[in-house]
């Protein structure tokens, strides 16, 4: 399985990047239908998702947004731009 990272810095905190994370979830499971479970933590927060083709793990923390995922075969090809559309998506919720 082809498989993808990105991370974004950022000097929000913890709770406003949970805001973020959550508005991240809820683009996803409208969009793309992903089943998103987050396991809070003390400094970080884990964001496990699936959905068709996709499965992977978003790190929400104060300072960063670490994201892996898998892509099935079928979305394999297009993971480059899979990548990119998650980095921009990103980018815009972290504003400028």
């Amino acid at each position: 399985m082809p498989g993808l990272r990105v991370h974004r810095d950022h000097t929000l905190g913890l709770e406003p990047a949970r805001d973020i994370a959550r508005r991240w979830m809820d683009d996803g499971r409208d969009r793309f239908k992903l089943r998103c479970e987050c396991e809070p933590g003390a400094e970080a927060d884990t964001i496990r998702f699936q959905g068709p083709g996709v499965s992977g793990t978003l790190r929400v923390a104060g300072d960063a947004f670490d994201l892996e995922a898998k892509l099935g075969f079928l979305l394999g090809p297009f993971s480059r731009r899979i990548e990119q559309e998650i980095a921009s998506q990103l980018d815009s919720l972290l504003g400028p």
